[in-house]
């Protein structure tokens, strides 16, 4: 298992160092001056050329790459020419409220999706059966920026029952910062009143977020279960007289979470990559937001930035899978 770990950190810097090449030569090449945008309409043409040899435009793109690598293994993210602040910087502080955002969204789908896949597939072709392929089939073909907006449409413009966008109040004081995540941090403070608020402004955008995976992660434990149902070990189980509940959840859950788990790491990058909409609806100050505004602004080391984490977090993730597949099945473990 330890090998195996340390080859997949081994492949993942080498996917990363190709990924860091990819970006920064896509951005380079696109059209667009991000310096002369900095730098406003009414700049000279001495400030512009200052403002490249500031940000090391001036070089030739290879030197350009060189020392954006070299910085990265040093910490140094670059410098974003639109905010003139640190590129790592500004990602440590927008990170926390997206994966906040992430990991609420994929709370609700892996609560909600893998008992209602169980139950689906324990008594299928019934009500229950019906009423979540038309939940599925409307969360998968739903685009969530316009979920989003009649989230917002339905319980707070016409309910009053939650906050319209935005984190927390610009009136109210956020709790003291320990992880970054504001409910988790209400729950450290004991401030029960700043995790209602948070929750209540977390809501409506991590329904709009984890509607699409609830409906896919549903349906792939759903398909799991059937299969495992069948297979000759159950019918034995069930022969020798245990309870249809202990085959369901000390042996089928088990085997069929395996191919479930495959959807929930690959829903961690989709919805990392995914808050730009939702965020941008719900002014969510995240690293989609952050990335948007980069994006108007041709600020392209946000950009890769944003990009970076994205990729980090997602080959992290994948790695947890693989490791958590020897967990479920132990068929599988590695040496």
């Amino acid at each position: 298992m330890v090998s195996f770990i340390l080859r997949r950190l081994l492949l993942m810097i080498a996917t990363l160092i190709g990924l860091t090449l990819l970006l920064f030569v896509v951005a380079r090449i696109l059209p667009g001056d991000p310096v002369g945008l900095a730098a406003g309409p009414n700049a000279t043409a001495a400030t512009i050329a200052q403002l490249r040899e500031q940000f090391g435009f001036d070089q030739p793109l290879p030197m350009q790459y060189w020392t954006y690598l070299t910085g990265l293994l040093q910490g140094d993210w670059g410098t974003s020419v639109f905010t003139r602040r640190p590129v790592f910087s500004d990602i440590l502080a927008y990170l926390p409220a997206t994966l906040e955002l992430v990991f609420a969204a994929l709370f609700l789908a892996i609560v909600i999706g893998i008992p209602l896949g169980l139950l689906t597939a324990v008594y299928r072709n019934g009500v229950l059966d019906y009423a979540t392929r038309t939940l599925a089939l409307g969360g998968i073909a739903m685009p969530r920026f316009f979920l989003g907006l009649l989230l917002q449409l339905a319980f707070a413009a016409w309910l009053g029952w939650l906050p319209l966008a935005g984190r927390f109040p610009f009136i109210e004081i956020p709790p003291e910062t320990v992880t970054g995540f504001y409910t988790v941090d209400a729950l450290i403070a004991g401030d029960m009143y700043a995790f209602r608020i948070a929750a209540a402004h977390l809501a409506l955008p991590a329904i709009a977020m984890a509607l699409s995976p609830l409906a896919t992660i549903m349906r792939m434990m759903r398909a799991s279960t059937i299969e495992i149902l069948q297979q000759d070990y159950v019918m034995t189980e069930r022969a020798l007289g245990l309870s249809n509940r202990l085959i369901l959840f000390k042996y089928v859950l088990k085997n069929a979470m395996t191919s479930t788990l495959t959807v929930i790491g690959l829903y961690v990058s989709w919805l990392l990559g995914g808050t730009v909409l939702v965020e941008t609806v719900f002014d969510w100050p995240g690293l989609g937001l952050y990335a948007t505004q980069a994006i108007l602004t041709q600020d392209f080391m946000p950009v890769i930035g944003v990009t970076l984490v994205i990729a980090i977090i997602y080959l992290l993730t994948m790695l947890v899978v693989d490791v958590l597949y020897g967990v479920f099945n132990p068929k599988v473990r590695y040496a």
